[in-house]
């Protein structure tokens, strides 16, 4: 199971660098029109800061795990992508985009056992 998290954990942390990275890079009037609509209802900064939460939420899953080095920030890391998800959900529930649900309900469950697994039964050691 060890193997399957560290499989679960990187995938995640590919999502979350290339979508967070891709939030920084990029005014939200790009991101807009190109499939993110929900950015044009929030201001700049907020796109801004949800990249960098997924990015940095990216690095926690893998660099203290790897590292060895306060790795009960991998879980912490899982659980608070797991609640970015639980936003991105609501966001695209309120807005009555139903076929953007699948990506963040799939990242949802990925992040949520990551955390489980970090912190239950499988921990870093």
């Amino acid at each position: 199971m060890n193997v399957v998290l560290w499989i679960i954990a990187g995938l995640l942390a590919l999502a979350f660098l290339a979508a967070g990275a891709m939030k920084l890079a990029q005014p939200k009037e790009k991101l807009a029109a190109s499939g993110m609509a929900w950015a044009g209802d929030y201001s700049s900064g907020s796109v801004k800061a949800v990249g960098a939460v997924e990015v940095l939420g990216a690095i926690g899953l893998i660099l203290p795990a790897a590292l060895v080095v306060a790795p009960v920030l991998t879980p912490i890391a899982a659980l608070g992508l797991a609640l970015v998800m639980i936003g991105a959900i609501a966001v695209h529930v309120k807005r009555k985009e139903n076929q953007a649900l699948a990506a963040p309900v799939v990242l949802l469950i990925l992040a949520a056992v990551v955390a489980w697994g970090r912190f239950g039964p499988y921990p870093i050691s």
